[in-house]
C-alpha cells in the first residue's frame, strides 16, 4: 500500500496529494467566489499542502488563500515561491533573485498570506544573473532570522541540486514531471535518495494518442479516470513524490484527490511505463 503522508525535512508532515492554487481566479465576481469555495473544499477533503507563489498576480493568489482559509487548520501547509519580479525594461516578469527582491517578496507574501513564518518557501527559478551564493544566502538569512522554515528549489538539475545543498539545506524541489514527460527523472532520483521531497508541477499530462489509450484502458480497468491513473501513478514511482495538481473545479478537485485510494497493479503500471517510452525517447532526442 502507497504511503499517503510524507515528512517534508523529516518532520513536516503532509499527505502527498496536494493543491496546485495557481489556476484559481482572484479578479473580483462570481469566477473568485467560486476559487474561494474550491480552496476551503480542498481543506475540507484532507489537504494539507497548498502551492502558490508570488508570480501568481502578483501576490493576488496568496491573498486569495488567506482570504479563502485564515485563521488556518492546524497542520496545513501554505508553500509560495519567490525569485519572478515585474523587473524586466518594459515591467514585464523576470527571473529576478536578487537579494533586495527576495526578501521584499518574502515579507510581501507575510503579510498577504497572514502569517509571521513561511514554513515552506521555494526559489522560482535559479536566476542566471545572480550570484547562486547570494539568492540562497538571502534564504539562509531569512531563515536565521525566523522569517523561513525551510527552503526548496524549482525548475533545478541535479548538478544545480547539488551546489544549492552547498549553500543551504534544501527540503524540496518543484519540477515539470509527469507520466510522459519525464526529462526531470534523474532530479527525481537524486531527491529520492536523499529523501527530499518532489514537487511535480503539470502532474498530469499525455499529448500522445497511443499513450492516452494505455492510460485510458488502465482506468478503464480499474473503474477509474485517467487523471486519477495518472496521477496514481506518480504516487507509486516514489515515496517523496508530492503531486500538486491544480483546478478551479471541486469535481476536478474531487475527482483529483480521489486518486490517492487507487492502487495500480505491477501489470497496470508495467503497461503505463511501456506506454511512455516512445515519448520519453522522442523527448530525449530533442535535448
Amino acid at each position: 500500500m502507497t504511503s499517503t503522508t510524507f515528512r517534508i525535512g523529516g518532520d513536516l508532515q503532509v499527505r502527498r496529494l496536494g493543491f496546485g492554487a495557481m489556476h484559481l481566479p482572484t479578479e473580483p465576481g462570481p469566477d473568485r467566489e467560486n476559487a474561494l469555495a474550491v480552496a476551503r473544499r480542498a481543506v475540507e477533503l484532507g489537504v494539507t499542502l497548498i502551492d502558490t507563489a508570488h508570480l501568481y498576480g502578483g501576490g493576488a493568489n496568496e491573498e486569495l488563500l488567506a482570504e479563502a482559509l485564515h485563521p488556518y487548520p492546524e497542520g496545513l501547509l501554505i508553500t509560495t515561491k519567490v525569485g519572478v519580479a515585474r523587473t524586466g525594461p518594459a515591467g514585464e516578469w523576470k527571473l529576478d533573485g536578487r537579494p533586495s527582491i527576495l526578501r521584499a517578496q518574502v515579507e510581501q507574501a507575510l503579510r498577504r498570506l497572514r502569517v509571521e513564518r513561511i514554513e515552506l518557501l521555494q526559489l522560482h527559478r535559479i536566476d542566471p544573473e545572480t550570484p547562486l551564493a547570494d539568492q540562497l544566502g538571502t534564504l539562509r538569512e531569512l531563515q536565521t532570522e525566523g522569517l523561513v522554515g525551510r527552503v526548496g528549489l524549482s525548475e533545478v538539475t541535479v548538478a544545480e541540486l547539488a551546489r544549492a545543498r552547498e549553500i543551504v539545506d534544501v527540503v524540496s524541489v518543484q519540477n515539470r514531471y509527469n507520466l510522459l514527460d519525464r526529462e526531470h527523472e534523474p532530479v527525481l532520483d537524486a531527491c529520492t535518495m536523499a529523501g527530499i521531497a518532489f514537487l511535480p508541477w503539470r502532474p498530469v499530462a499525455w499529448g500522445k494518442a497511443g499513450a492516452g489509450a494505455e492510460i485510458a484502458a488502465v482506468a478503464s480497468d480499474l473503474g477509474a479516470t485517467p487523471t486519477q491513473v495518472a496521477l496514481a501513478w506518480l504516487l507509486g514511482r516514489s515515496p517523496v513524490v508530492l503531486p500538486i495538481p491544480g483546478t478551479a473545479r471541486n469535481e476536478h478537485l474531487e475527482e483529483n484527490l480521489a486518486a490517492a485510494d487507487l492502487d495500480l497493479t505491477p501489470a497496470h503500471r508495467a503497461r503505463l511505463d511501456r506506454s511512455a517510452e516512445e515519448p520519453r525517447a522522442t523527448a530525449s532526442e530533442r535535448g
